[in-house]
């Protein structure tokens, strides 16, 4: 990324165009206009952007926009409109192949990494498909009385897909305007709140003992949060807000970044190879902190919380701090304990694309922050629970097979759509990622 590039173009940092992001799903009842909600969303998060924007993939995580919209819209033909909809057609006999993402129940499909090489079909037609499908997906649920059972339990997977691909969106989107030399901005920062200083942290005590997490609610969860079941905890405290871009200051001026005995040892060989000295989107502009966010490049605002570390950095300020991350069992009995809701948090229906800061006088003894503005990092890895099934079929590859080598992170982001987080998401990346609003929160 072409951090360095940044302070030379100030005069740059130009709106593309404003954000229209207010669609919300969160309080509709009707499965008509749930999907167009839905729908709505995730061309407004792609407005702002040139045609050129959507056909860009830097690195192999970040999918071209362009993609998202065309892989979302193939998820509903393929799931619900080949199977449910008497007499359907498929819109174009390659899209198969174009916008399968990794469900190699379905066949072959373009590699991840080469996404971006699709400048054909072009983004005008990807927006036709949309509007065949959403069309077709119309005259699906207008037989709604006759539909069986699992049609509706796909129906609200994709859903629930289509918002994961709208987090997405978002912050694929700042990565990939982040590597232009222009630093150009997605949308104009509203006027800058005034400054103040974040209030002191707190420990919170959770009392130790026996357990239940897991999914047992009414409503949709992912089939990796199903299997509820008891765990123990030993007594443990967790800071009741997350660490603030001021307090990873302090680690990052104390030479966190220079000093091994803080560092996991593959995290240690990936800040020399990579010479990493500050989160991602960092960068120094006249001697002053500046990150990359969806509004430019902006100075970094020292009492909103930080964001965009790997697990690596996070455990490594952890070390440095004397404390621990917690474990994804901790974060969800204390999540419960202190009866975490998704009022006051930051999410994607904001438009703000940024963690808030809390405000100065939050109460010491409330647990903030614990939904939206940045995943929380935790030291489990990302595991079947006890007695988990792997759904049968093509849906089946949708959580269960990357159970490896990730870790959980949890409570949603500024990112994530309100309707779409629950204190049981897990969330799950590589040690190493750093491009999702990823945070930390401490325990002890």
């Amino acid at each position: 990324m072409p951090l360095s590039l940044y302070p030379a173009f100030p005069s740059l940092l130009m709106s593309l165009a404003p954000a229209a992001v207010s669609v919300s799903a969160s309080a509709i009842s009707s499965p008509v206009l749930r999907f167009q909600a839905v729908r709505q969303q995730s061309e407004a998060l792609c407005r702002p952007l040139l045609p050129e924007d959507t056909v860009v993939q830097p690195v192999i995580d970040v999918s071209p926009p362009k993609w998202h919209l065309a892989h979302t819209t193939w998820f509903w033909e393929t799931f619900l409109l080949r199977e449910y909809l008497p007499g359907y057609q498929v819109f174009h006999p390659d899209y198969a192949f174009l916008f399968n993402s990794y469900y190699n129940s379905l066949g072959s499909r373009v590699n991840r990494a080469d996404r971006g090489t699709l400048s054909r079909p072009a983004l005008a037609e990807v927006y036709q498909y949309r509007q065949h499908i959403d069309e077709h997906m119309q005259l699906l649920l207008a037989l709604a009385d006759t539909l069986p059972a699992a049609c509706w339990e796909v129906f609200e997977l994709g859903l629930q897909h289509e918002q994961q691909h709208q987090e997405l969106l978002a912050t694929d989107i700042k990565y990939i305007l982040s590597t232009s030399p222009l630093a150009p901005a997605y949308q104009m920062a509203s006027a800058p709140t005034p400054a103040h200083l974040a209030p002191p942290m707190a420990w919170l005590p959770v009392p130790g003992g026996v357990y239940r997490i897991g999914f047992e609610e009414e409503g949709f969860c992912f089939d990796n949060e199903q299997a509820p079941h008891d765990t123990y905890v030993a007594d443990f405290e967790l800071q009741n807000r997350l660490v603030t871009n001021a307090e990873y200051l302090e680690f990052m001026e104390a030479g966190g970044y220079r000093d091994f005995r803080y560092w996991l040892g593959e995290g240690w060989d990936l800040v020399q190879q990579q010479t990493w000295e500050a989160p991602l989107y960092w960068v120094l502009h006249h001697g002053r902190w500046h990150r990359f966010t969806h509004h430019g490049l902006q100075p970094v605002n020292m009492a909103a919380p930080v964001t965009h570390i790997s697990f690596y950095e996070a455990d490594a300020y952890a070390n440095w701090r004397g404390h621990r991350l917690p474990t994804e069992q901790e974060w969800e009995i204390a999540a419960r304990h202190f009866g975490a809701t998704a009022a006051g948090g930051t999410f994607l229906e904001s438009g703000l694309f940024d963690p808030q800061p809390l405000p100065a006088d939050a109460s010491a003894d409330q647990c903030h922050q614990l939904l939206g503005d940045a995943w929380e990092w935790t030291y489990s890895a990302y595991h079947p629970y006890p007695g988990y099934q792997r759904a049968a079929g093509a849906l089946g590859e949708y959580n269960g097979k990357f159970m490896v080598n990730q870790l959980v992170l949890r409570g949603g982001s500024c990112a994530t759509p309100e309707s779409h987080i629950r204190l049981t998401y897990r969330n799950f990346f590589q040690a190493d990622k750093r491009w999702q609003f990823t945070g930390i929160r401490l325990a002890r």
